[in-house]
């Protein structure tokens, strides 16, 4: 059944602590973030952090780190790379879903505020629980395969099929880097999350489908053809608007759909 409210437990409740910057600070900036602890019964809080800019980077990611080393340590978030590459830092800031390492804090406006991903369990704090789409992703076997004796070097592509992949400009599937911001944007997704795959997973889809060196395109539509997997994308087109890569989901779940059309 669907709930248009949140439990009882999820619902952000009471006063959250507040951190006011040095006295003297002249670059301020007040930061509004999610915390909750599955340690203790307490539900869900917005703490405000405020800082002086002059002592972190100039990303949001690089504030969080501030919070964490100089402020409050048990503040929980996920990152890596520090370059947009890895995925790991993926949350809700300033209303959109995006990478907090390439989310600039002069780009945000007034307070900042900061949740994890939508409509997904919470760990704790800004860490959401991905074991489901991690399962969904390992579904669509994301692996090349081939019935053809392997060649003795690599399996070459000519410039045309690897730009099917990468996109003529840089915005190809493969650019995909599974931070699941569009997935979690999309309200498809929200629903029906049990059964649709959702915009990440089907772009890697894709990816595999338009791999012109896999043997193994008739296979991987049959597992995609379904009356939930694939058909609940009504193209609302928020995964396609919230990417952090710049790449097009919607269009890749479009051509799926074409490809299913065409075998008929």
């Amino acid at each position: 059944m669907v709930h248009f409210t949140l439990p009882q437990h999820s619902k952000i409740t009471g006063e959250g602590k507040k951190h006011q910057a040095p006295e003297g600070a002249a670059h301020k900036r007040v930061f509004k973030t999610y915390r909750w602890n599955p340690d203790d019964a307490d539900n869900p809080r917005i703490d405000e952090f405020e800082i002086d800019l002059d002592k972190c980077g100039p990303m949001v990611l690089d504030a969080l780190i501030y919070i964490k080393d100089n402020i409050d340590s048990t503040l929980t978030f996920r990152r890596s790379c520090r370059e947009g590459i890895c995925g790991s830092c993926a949350m809700n800031i300033d209303g959109t879903n995006t990478l907090a390492c390439t989310k600039a804090i002069e780009d945000c406006s007034g307070d900042i505020k900061i949740t994890p991903l939508p409509h997904m369990p919470v760990v704790k704090d800004l860490v959401p629980d991905l074991n489901h789409v991690y399962a969904q992703y390992t579904s669509i076997e994301p692996w090349m395969k081939t019935e053809s004796p392997a060649p003795e070097r690599e399996r070459l592509q000519s410039a045309e099929d690897a730009n099917l992949l990468n996109g003529e400009d840089g915005h190809g599937p493969a650019g995909c880097i599974l931070c699941f911001c569009c997935s979690t944007s999309c309200p498809s997704y929200w629903w029906n999350g049990d059964r649709f795959l959702g915009p990440a997973i089907l772009l890697q889809a894709y990816r595999w489908i338009a791999d012109t060196r896999d043997e193994a395109t008739g296979e991987r539509l049959d597992v995609l053809e379904d009356p939930f997997k694939l058909y609940r994308c009504h193209t609302i087109m928020n995964c396609t608007n919230t990417c952090p890569k710049g790449l097009n989901p919607a269009k890749a779940i479009a051509e799926i759909k074409k490809l299913m059309v065409a075998r008929r």
